[in-house]
């Protein structure tokens, strides 16, 4: 792998993680953290942050799919070339360039605009906590800390509870259904 181009963590942005070797010939399964199938099946160049370390590497993606059933893409990168070299990544995250980002389409998101919002209810405007992640199952959840609570509350990211996402602002109001949180 090549360090050819140095770039500061803070110019990448994730867009999955390395779960599993798939196969012998050094591919590997990606979960995703992006809605764009791009980021794992055009070739180019991608970043890999091993567990642990503070500075991200150059990689180069020589192919990638979708594995339909399983939510999972399989990658190949070029200095990957067996099951080993696969297994040593599991836990690795794959970036992209920050400035390298899809447009978007009017109500779409990326996850790394609305982590660290504000959640307030939209009735009372009471904050209610902060956005800590954004997982994906069906539809999208926003985890949300609350203060003095240790589980965070899930709501779904769906425009019925999440009706504003203000990103000047850094705030998103909820209508939640009763008992939600």
């Amino acid at each position: 792998m090549s360090t050819a181009e140095t770039v500061s963590l803070e110019d990448l942005m994730e867009v999955g993680k390395i779960v599993s070797a798939h196969g012998i010939r050094g591919e590997m399964r990606v979960h995703p953290s992006t809605d764009f199938p791009e980021r794992f099946e055009k070739k180019g160049v991608r970043w890999l942050l091993r567990p642990g370390q503070a500075e991200a590497e150059i990689v180069k993606l020589t192919k990638g799919y979708f594995q339909d059933g399983k939510g999972l893409y399989v990658i190949q990168l070029q200095s990957v070339t067996d099951r080993n070299g696969a297994e040593a990544l599991r836990g690795c995250t794959i970036l992209v360039k920050k400035d390298d980002r899809p447009e978007l389409d009017e109500g779409e998101f990326h996850v790394s605009d609305l982590v660290g919002l504000e959640v307030y209810m939209q009735a009372s405007q009471d904050l209610l906590g902060t956005v800590t992640n954004v997982l994906f199952a069906g539809n999208d959840l926003l985890e949300v800390a609350i203060e003095g609570r240790k589980e965070p509350a899930l709501i779904p990211f769906v425009e019925a509870i999440v009706p504003v996402v203000d990103l000047p602002n850094r705030r998103i109001e909820i209508t939640p259904p009763p008992g939600l949180i």
